[in-house]
């Protein structure tokens, strides 16, 4: 009986034995007997009248059938002058890409909107884990390989990006980032659901909130201090300096004292920011445990976004979530147009309000 014989791809040869690279056109071009421009043309796709006859285009066809070729993607996109390509870039410690990352739900949005557009991403990850070129003023040189570059982080080098927008480069921040002038960028209304926060906690009675914060003036944390302060005024509460805790290393400075402190003083609520390190949070979290105290019995806790994803099996704390893919998706929409040489806007997205286990009325109420 003979053996049966391997069977190739239909309409494509099998590759010669030992080999290793791709064809290229070259190889094609000797095999038909023609110049390698004549090759470029025909596998191209390029109509050029009477100058290509249908017996030559056809030894080119079946001379690149036989050697297995198939055009190069990167040189066609070079040759359109368009990538077809868009960058993600983070700034945070390391890229993220585990699921557990606070920034992963982004990515989630940036990678639906860009298949549903036709584009390929690329994920630049060099700077955010030390890699090479990770500082020094090129650092964000190596986005110009993508048309466009959607950027995450809460911290980002702002000469950096201005360098990008002055030279034209489409760029879009996902977060609030109006000092830089020309900078596209998409955000959540922090503000406003900043505000519901400390209506609902004082629609339950609470007259004293104190917000616990990173001491940075990172816009996305100056929005949700603003809505906070803004929420107090509204329902007549005491909105002064008293009100904001904040600290460089609040999981160091906020202890188990400082908060009984405060209790004394007659605060019955607590808020804290979310940040992608979730230090805010966390030390508030650690604070209330520490000084035994029973949640919402004996003080109410609410987090301005959601919780870190290492506090995730905890009651569902009282905030508001961030829509994270749908800011990833803005974001990809934006950088669309700004590629394609349109004008683009996008609106704040809403937050929505979590009722959350973490708050009730103050100790004696009612």
């Amino acid at each position: 009986m003979d053996e049966p014989r391997k069977r190739s791809r239909p309409g494509r040869a099998a590759a010669p034995a030992g080999r290793t690279s791709r064809p290229r056109q070259a190889e094609v071009a000797r095999l038909a007997g023609v110049s390698q421009a004549t090759v470029s043309l025909v596998l191209g796709g390029k109509k050029q009248g009477a100058v290509i006859s249908e017996d030559t285009r056809r030894k080119v066809l079946e001379a690149a059938r036989s050697l297995g070729y198939v055009p190069d993607p990167a040189a066609r996109r070079l040759a359109a002058a368009r990538n077809d390509l868009l960058g993600v870039f983070s700034f945070t410690a390391t890229f993220p890409t585990d699921v557990q990352h606070s920034y992963y739900p982004f990515l989630v949005g940036v990678e639906q909107e860009a298949a549903a557009r036709g584009y390929d991403l690329v994920l630049f990850t060099g700077s955010s884990s030390g890699g090479a070129g990770a500082a020094g003023p090129d650092a964000l040189s190596r986005v110009r390989l993508a048309d466009g570059c959607v950027f995450l982080g809460r911290h980002a080098p702002a000469e950096e990006l201005r360098r990008l927008v002055s030279d034209g480069f489409p760029v879009v921040h996902v977060g609030r980032r109006d000092e830089l002038e020309g900078l596209a960028w998409v955000g959540a209304d922090y503000v406003s659901a900043s505000h519901e926060v400390v209506t609902r906690l004082a629609a339950l009675g609470h007259r004293r909130i104190v917000l616990v914060r990173e001491d940075d003036e990172a816009p996305a944390s100056t929005d949700r201090e603003h809505g906070f302060l803004k929420g107090l005024e509204e329902a007549g509460l005491p909105a002064g300096p008293e009100a904001v805790f904040r600290s460089a290393a609040p999981e160091q400075d906020l202890s188990a004292e400082r908060l009984r402190g405060w209790l004394d003083d007659g605060v019955t609520a607590f808020v804290a920011e979310e940040t992608d390190t979730g230090g805010a949070w966390r030390a508030l979290h650690a604070a209330a445990a520490a000084a035994g105290l029973d949640c919402p019995r004996d003080a109410s806790l609410a987090v301005l976004g959601n919780p870190p994803p290492d506090l995730a099996a905890e009651p569902v704390p009282t905030g508001f979530d961030v829509p994270r893919p749908q800011l990833g998706a803005a974001a990809v929409r934006m950088l669309a147009a700004l590629v394609a040489g349109e004008e683009a806007a996008e609106p704040l997205v809403p937050c929505a309000f979590r009722p959350g286990a973490s708050t009730g009325p103050p100790p004696g109420h009612g």
